[in-house]
């Protein structure tokens, strides 16, 4: 089913309801732009960190590449623009909220009881001397609609906000009872303001109805985050395939900015969705890895249709046509999406086939699949697979890692020449002028150090060595953040000390907060499944998160960050949410 602008406020009951009837939720998005470099490659490495890779720029991106791709496969780009579904994120939901309250607050000239403006005025108000002549004229057009019997309303010419809000402070001391006012626009979207002769029923009533209006559309404004909302308020799993852009993007738009610190957007990111899965990663873990040759999702889709595999029969309700596999529709987010719900459950059921009995369909909740879960595929990464959100990452020795850096001009060939007493390496680049050389032995790069102590037109370093001097760079940072904020803090100490002093000088930083509304659900699977599994996979063990000392965070607004959101993910962390993992029967590798 297609919803759209047009239809989604009508639709929308049927979306909640099968949010609320589904097992899991399969995700995708197509994006307008990647990166705003010149091309994806350039700006990833083969030897990136989690952190460095997850790095957000808060951009709206149209690339060439991306906009020439998306055409190729058909993509309506009209649609978007004309019928796609508004939204807001939490922080802008919350100004919009206060705007309106703000507003509301602010034409309570006419009487309205249920609220009362701090800015309303019981007296004259003072009106700037080039506007009094204004005012006068309003309040004239005003007596005379009152003294009139015939006409009931009066439409002033378009105005200027200021001008808007003067008139409703003058007419909340002048005219507390008897009329109503209210500010429309016009089809070329200028302000006016209508005055009604009301009695105070009628007043009421349409003050009810005006707030009724304003909330309708503060929900329209909302829009596609309800849906967001209501999928990570269920707790349940979401899927999709190599998923991290399209996870980072649902952060970012429709709940609040990512942070710059890894952790904290794992902690977010599990606040947010506590169950992910990501179907490429599962795809290239064992049992799969061995029987799974491509792992694109074209590719795996049409693989899982074969043996081993058991593909599930779709049947789809009345109403509510489905996609065909057999025309694909590659590449709309939709269809996509679809797909990566289907590879998801042919590959469940065939670890099913591991138990015994064999277990013909596996739940969503299955401790089977709990090893895959909040994993998510990295590429272009060598040695590190996957993003873990539950816990610290892979950490590669790299022994075999050179960190090179050298003038501008030089190009690949330059690079190949310098190590080609080396045999096999494999260059990743960092930027214009240094890169990483990967060599076929680790016993080699020792002997590549030493061979460059003398030159003068590059450097080279062990990957070691280049991690400790980006280490050592953070921590003068972190030092100097830290001193000025010790500095700070002696100022407006000192400040407050001082008695006579006309105005004490405070120093804070703002500190963000996430804030999400997960409901609390049971996710355990049913205790026959439990028992039954028990038996194949052993044992569960208990594990335990390592917690960070909160009296070693400093002040700085990272730190700030990370503490909000643990205690968020502490107090919405679903009851009953599954934390044990089954022994050894599938796992995913610390190595690959």
């Amino acid at each position: 089913m297609e919803i759209i602008r047009s239809n989604f406020k009508s639709n929308l009951h049927k979306v909640y309801q099968a949010i609320e009837e589904a097992d899991f939720f399969a995700i995708d998005g197509e994006f307008s732009g990647i990166s705003d470099g010149p091309s994806v490659t350039a700006l990833t490495n083969g030897f990136d960190t989690p952190a460095e890779r997850s790095s957000p720029d808060v951009k709206f991106v149209c690339q060439s590449s991306s906009i020439d791709f998306l055409a190729s496969q058909g993509f309506d780009f009209n649609k978007v623009f004309r019928n796609g579904i508004p939204y807001l994120n939490q922080e802008e939901e919350r100004q919009l909220r206060e705007q309106y309250d703000e507003k509301r607050l602010q034409s309570n000239g006419a009487g309205v009881l249920s609220y009362v403006s701090p800015n309303t005025s019981k007296c004259p108000v003072a009106i700037p001397e080039d506007q009094k002549k204004f005012i006068d004229q309003v309040v004239e057009k005003i007596e005379d609609l009152l003294q009139s019997e015939e006409n009931k309303n009066l439409d002033l010419e378009p105005c200027t906000g200021f001008q808007r809000k003067l008139i409703y402070q003058t007419l909340s001391w002048r005219y507390p009872k008897g009329i109503h006012v209210e500010t429309l626009e016009t089809e070329k979207k200028e302000r006016y303001i209508v005055i009604s002769k009301v009695d105070e029923e009628e007043r009421k009533r349409r003050e009810q109805q005006k707030q009724a209006k304003e909330q309708e559309e503060l929900n329209d404004a909302v829009g596609f985050s309800r849906v967001i909302h209501a999928i990570a308020n269920s707790g349940k799993l979401v899927i999709g395939h190599n998923m991290l852009l399209d996870v980072m993007h649902t952060i970012h738009q429709f709940y609040c900015p990512l942070p710059a610190d890894l952790n904290e957007f794992k902690e977010m990111t599990t606040c947010v969705f506590p169950r992910l899965l990501d179907t490429k990663l599962m795809a290239s873990t064992q049992p799969f890895k061995d029987i799974i040759n491509n792992t694109s999702l074209a590719e795996l889709e049409k693989r899982v249709k074969e043996t081993p595999f058991n593909p599930p029969k779709v049947e789809s309700a009345e109403g509510f046509p489905s996609y065909d596999t057999a025309s694909e529709q590659l590449h709309e987010a939709g269809y996509d999406a679809y797909i990566t719900g289907l590879c998801f459950i042919s590959m469940a059921s065939y670890l099913g086939s591991f138990l015994s009995p064999p277990k013909v369909h596996v739940s969503a909740r299955s401790k089977l699949i709990e090893p895959f879960f909040n994993k998510l595929f990295l590429m272009r990464v060598m040695d590190i697979p996957y993003l873990n959100l539950e816990g610290p990452d892979l950490q590669p020795k790299r022994d075999h890692v050179l960190h090179v850096t050298f003038p501008k001009e030089w190009k690949t060939s330059d690079l190949y020449q310098l190590f080609s007493a080396f045999g096999n390496i494999q260059i990743s680049w960092i930027d214009d002028t240094s890169a990483f050389v990967s060599l076929s032995q680790p016993e080699q790069v020792q002997i590549a150090v030493n061979t460059s102590k003398y030159a003068e037109s590059y450097r080279i370093q062990t990957y070691a060595e280049y991690v400790g001097s980006k280490h050592e760079e953070k921590q003068i940072k972190r030092k100097w953040t830290e001193d000025g904020w010790k500095e700070a803090e002696r100022k407006r100490s000192n400040t407050q000390c001082v008695s006579y002093a006309p105005q004490n000088h405070y120093y804070h930083a703002d500190s963000l907060t996430a804030t999400s509304t997960v409901r609390k659900r049971n996710l355990s699977p049913s205790q026959a499944e439990a028992d039954l599994e028990a038996r194949v996979s052993g044992e569960l063990s208990d594990t335990e998160t390592e917690q960070t000392d909160p009296c070693a965070e400093s002040h700085s607004e990272g730190r700030k960050k990370a503490k909000k959101l643990k205690r968020m993910k502490k107090d919405l962390s679903p009851t009953g949410s599954i934390t044990d993992s089954p022994a050894k029967l599938f796992e995913v590798p610390d190595t690959w």
